[in-house]
């Protein structure tokens, strides 16, 4: 344990919805909730406004809409999610060179190594300073932990959400900790829980009474004794720079469960090479391919294979699925499928010839697909182009009106809101879903991205609207009747 909380951990704030909200003005301070669309689709994030009806991560979006049905439920956006996840990263690379991501929107730093001061008030300033550079660089939210452990300091951001900041001070972690549910501590999930419940243990504070010897009596020598030192407020775990990932994998799952065995076969060959994908651009290969299966009764189970050696060929990957397939009954009927690879490494021990076959056929296709085109090569390339379903959310550019995004699609028509993160709310205008204007976009930048002096006057401010109501600014009372043009309210900054 460190003598100054010294190690920091941000939090973004309801990140993709907040990304969501800032690239929408129209949806700025209103439900949003991004995920799984369809009926089995599964919530990712949902903004603070949807918080407020129940509606939490990995719910089903199902019961999602039934909590708060006038949300708007968008597709993610992985593309800006990613830009934005860059900036921050950079910033927080500018502290300090051990930075930990967890994932787009999470990440330990040590101060420590960067430099600063083991003071309280020097990491505070730090950590302020950092808030403000997000806010500048993204247009969003992060919440700042600061303690002497990995372990407080999470459960520091946790406290200090949303857009806060709060610093433990070693020496109080136990009496912070004491009156806290177990499940607040690191590797306790329900079933640790349950089993800890049953012995009559529910806070922190009754985890580290029952003594070490009655923890692992319960859950076994390591989990025990570890769970032990994290009642106590004990945490060494060192900021790790390089966190090596243990496999890749992809999974999708159908709005209708999956009976025809060859529908079921060509999902795991496109699993397969979307997994190849992720794994060339990691930059890995793998040794293990394993492939998952939830039957129609949500019983799911998974099949391996390991190969010679590492490989991140997709006819050799793309193989190996089809075989574990073969030996798993999916006459009931399937409602989920994924491919993964586990056993990575950075090298691949591929027959040559299998390599030399691959490319061959690359190139072929390649040297083939002008030729097939023929004079009707530019309309084919757009259909190509157009997506088989316009998701809420998507980007989408019309020759005429410019930016927008898709607000909803049905029964030939699609519906696009057209706005830009700097603009005030826009119009809605309806298309068929086959108009030749209409095409996809790319995802604009949050902040930065408009030319100068093009702000509509009045427009909202690319910042989300997720500030709670104590820390919110009254609005000025010349604000009285800012309302756009369309009749929409526009939310307080």
């Amino acid at each position: 344990m460190r003598p100054a909380p010294t190690i920091l951990h941000l939090d973004m704030d309801a990140f993709y919805a907040s990304a969501e909200q800032a690239a929408k003005p129209s949806l700025r301070g209103k439900p949003v909730v991004v995920g799984g669309i369809g009926p089995r689709g599964v919530v990712a994030t949902a903004s603070y406004e949807a918080r407020v009806f129940g509606v939490r991560s990995a719910m089903p979006t199902a019961q999602a809409r039934r909590l708060c049905p006038n949300a708007a439920y968008l597709s993610p956006r992985f593309t800006l999610y990613r830009q934005v996840s860059e900036a921050v990263m950079e910033l927080l690379h500018e502290l300090s060179p051990l930075v930990e991501p967890l994932s787009l929107d999470e990440a330990f730093v040590d101060l420590e190594a960067g430099g600063v001061p083991a003071e309280t008030a020097a990491v505070r300033a730090v950590g302020e300073k950092l808030r403000r550079d997000i806010r500048s660089a993204t247009g969003l939210t992060g919440s700042v932990g600061l303690a002497g452990a990995k372990m407080l300091a999470k459960i520091a951001s946790e406290a200090a959400k949303p857009n806060g900041l709060v610093v433990i001070e070693p020496g109080t972690e136990r009496e912070l900790l004491g009156p806290m549910t177990v499940r607040t501590l690191p590797g306790v999930g329900p079933a640790t829980a349950e089993t800890l419940r049953r012995a009559g243990i529910h806070t922190v504070a009754e985890t580290a009474e029952a003594g070490e010897a009655e923890l692992v009596r319960l859950l076994g020598k390591a989990h025990g004794a570890g769970l032990y030192a994290m009642a106590l407020g004990r945490d060494d775990r060192p900021v790790v720079a390089e966190r090596d990932a243990k496999s890749i994998s992809v999974e999708d799952t159908f709005e209708v469960d999956l009976t025809d065995r060859t529908r079921v076969r060509t999902e795991v060959l496109r699993l397969a090479d979307r997994c190849v994908q992720r794994l060339r651009a990691a930059g890995r290969s793998g040794r293990t391919v394993v492939i998952k299966v939830r039957n129609y009764d949500f019983s799911t189970l998974t099949r391996s294979e390991t190969l010679r050696g590492p490989t991140d060929d997709p006819g050799v990957i793309r193989e190996a699925a089809v075989r574990l397939l073969e030996a798993v009954d999916t006459t009931g009927g399937v409602r989920l499928l994924g491919v993964g690879v586990s056993g990575l490494a950075d090298f691949t021990q591929e027959d040559l010839f299998a390599q030399l076959a691959t490319e061959r056929e690359a190139e072929e296709l390649a040297k083939a697909a002008p030729e097939a085109a023929g004079e009707g090569a530019e309309g084919g390339e757009a259909a190509e182009k157009r997506p088989r379903r316009w998701h809420p959310g998507l980007d989408v550019v019309h020759e005429e009106y410019g930016a927008g995004w898709v607000q909803g699609s049905g029964v030939g028509r699609v519906t696009v809101r057209f706005e830009t993160p700097w603009s005030a709310p826009g119009r809605v205008r309806t298309f068929a879903v086959g108009d030749p204007a209409l095409r996809p976009g790319e995802p604009l930048p949050l902040v930065g991205g408009r030319p100068e002096g093009a702000r509509p006057e009045g427009a909202q401010s690319s910042e989300p609207a997720i500030l709670p109501k104590s820390l919110s600014p009254e609005p000025p009372a010349s604000a009285e009747g800012s309302e756009s043009a369309s009749g929409e309210e526009m939310s307080s900054r």
